[in-house]
């Protein structure tokens, strides 16, 4: 194996610049050549490659976003749009690629395994919602970042006694608002994965109360329904003054932290470690701390599910 390629793909994730220098520092240390991708697999159909040399990725690894940037593509789902991907990665004698993404990512990937490119996903999504690793680069970023947001929104609702809902992302998938919940000690915490009824949570709110609590957040995923509207709904049923905060791509934004980074460097290296051991249609995940190798077809009959006992503990602690 003398060339590899590296793309980045769906939504941008804190930590994606790391896994990228991850695996051009790494494959340069094993004596490959190393190019990127620009835009993922649009950039693969177009040919928008670049050579990345060690001086290319630094710099990069406190960076947010993707210096390869991130486009979705119609056109590669298609047979067409596969084929010219293959084409053009074998015209740039691609031995093998490695691509960071979500779900999504993967299954294209799978694809390019098929059609005799030899692929590796690294997980990269801020919703932690891939099967088969306790963690995704930039999920930890994420929830630090929401959590910053309602330390500032709980001084405004402790200040003017008022009620906050605040939605974050996670369509499919309750982690963030899980684990910040938990973190920031939110009254209630509404996640796609767990019923919720509207008048357990008024009748917390007035529990609060009467004892004399002055101010309350409530955690919205937004896969549960619009922040706005439960909003409205709970000022309806209390009277209470009641505000609602999107928080929105602010969440997807910012300088990795520690762990991101680190996971992200770990997490590129065996991507390139497990292409040099001539696996192949496999992701990379993080296992009790261990970073192994998993395949793809494992991954993919696997289901998401959040850490009920998060969620459990959350709502006793918030009595």
């Amino acid at each position: 194996m003398k060339r590899i390629a590296v793309l980045t793909s769906g939504g941008d994730a804190p930590g994606m610049n790391a896994a990228i220098r991850a695996v051009v520092r790494k494959g340069h240390h094993h004596g490959m050549e190393v190019v990127g991708v620009y835009r993922g697999y649009t950039g693969l159909i177009q040919g928008d490659f670049v050579s990345m040399n060690l001086g290319s990725v630094g710099d990069i690894i406190h960076r947010g976003g993707t210096v390869l940037y991130s486009a979705r593509s119609e056109e590669f789902k298609t047979p067409e749009g596969q084929a010219k991907a293959v084409e053009n990665l074998k015209k740039q004698g691609v031995d093998a690629l490695v691509v960071i993404g979500g779900d999504g990512s993967f299954r294209g990937a799978q694809k390019l395994t098929q059609q005799g490119i030899p692929t590796v996903g690294v997980p990269g999504t801020i919703d932690n919602d891939i099967p088969g690793t306790d963690f995704t680069i930039g999920f930890d970023t994420a929830i630090n970042t929401v959590i910053e947001c309602i330390d500032r929104i709980r001084d405004t609702a402790t200040s003017h006694e008022r009620t906050y809902v605040v939605e974050v992302m996670g369509r499919d998938a309750g982690d963030i608002a899980l684990w910040a919940g938990l973190a920031d000690g939110a009254e209630s915490i509404l996640i796609p994965e767990a019923p919720h009824d509207l008048n357990e949570i008024v009748e917390r709110l007035e529990r609060g109360s009467r004892r004399g609590k002055k101010h309350s957040i409530i955690i919205v995923a937004e896969g549960v329904g619009s922040g706005v509207d439960i909003g409205r709904r709970i000022k309806e049923k209390t009277g209470a003054e009641t505000r609602v905060t999107v928080l929105g791509h602010i969440q997807r934004g910012g300088s990795p932290t520690a762990f991101d980074r680190v996971l992200a460097s770990r997490m590129g290296a065996k991507a390139v470690d497990l292409l040099l051991e001539g696996k192949k249609d496999q992701m990379v995940a993080s296992r009790r701390n261990q970073i192994v190798g998993l395949d793809f077809e494992e991954a993919f009959a696997m289901k998401h599910h959040p850490d009920m006992s998060i969620y459990n503990l959350a709502s006793i602690l918030a009595i």
